[in-house]
């Protein structure tokens, strides 16, 4: 009779746990693998890697992730700093916190639970962007720190730019280009952020955009973050 048993592999694979390397030889792991509420997953690795993406895209993929209250500019600086780099031949491509409950995380709320699912879950594609050599804006509110520091974790050193848009609230909410604010002041939004939410401002971001007497353009704002990737070699392969 025909022996059907399924035959033994040996498993050595590299498997991302928190954004690190781990390579699973553990004598008593029979090949599976933890990770999260998932059992017995394998990372497979790719013969093409994100350097060789890089290489042909001539950049580095990473993430640049604009926080700040709503009617801060998040998205207007998002949409000036994606044509500037489209311009200089770069790859981008915009994560906008409102377009992504569109669709992928339309099932969430505002609660404070779902509000960090929702920050997880772009950290996720971001780095999926990044790992494909692409330079990815995630524009979102992200008003808690503890989410913002756990999308940076998941990232290689460096690959996590943090742009705080420290505009004031009184600013934000005399802008009011949803209309979010008189609804919020009206009590006809819960858990607005700014109002009855907090914000926690960045303690250490890579980048803070001002306003000073005079909002500065968001074409200048966007160079600003184009000068810190120059330097820090994110437009060259």
């Amino acid at each position: 009779m025909k022996d059907c048993r399924t035959p033994s592999y040996t498993v050595d694979a590299d498997v991302k746990v928190n954004g690190h390397a781990f390579t699973n030889n553990s004598d008593d792991s029979n090949g599976s693998i933890l990770h999260g509420s998932s059992t017995n997953i394998v990372w497979h690795k790719s013969s093409v890697e994100k350097i060789d993406r890089q290489e042909l895209l001539q950049q580095k993929g990473c993430v640049i992730w604009i926080t700040g209250l709503s009617g801060s500019g998040k998205s207007t600086v998002a949409c000036a700093l994606t044509r500037a780099l489209h311009a200089r031949g770069k790859m981008t491509y915009i994560l906008d916190g409102d377009n992504v409950r569109h669709g992928l995380n339309r099932d969430l709320t505002f609660k404070a639970e779902d509000r960090a699912e929702n920050i997880r879950r772009i950290g996720e594609i971001a780095k999926l962007f990044a790992d494909a050599g692409v330079i990815c804006i995630a524009s979102v509110i992200s008003p808690y720190r503890k989410d913002r520091d756990t999308c940076r974790s998941i990232l290689p050193d460096g690959d996590f730019v943090e742009v705080f848009m420290d505009i004031p609230l009184c600013t934000c909410e005399a802008r009011d280009p949803k209309g979010l604010y008189k609804l919020a002041r009206a009590g006809k939004i819960k858990g607005f952020t700014g109002i009855d939410d907090p914000y926690e401002a960045p303690l250490n971001p890579e980048i803070v955009l001002q306003q000073g007497e005079v909002c500065p353009p968001p074409e200048a704002m966007a160079e600003k973050v184009i000068s810190y990737l120059e330097a820090k070699g994110y437009l060259h392969a």
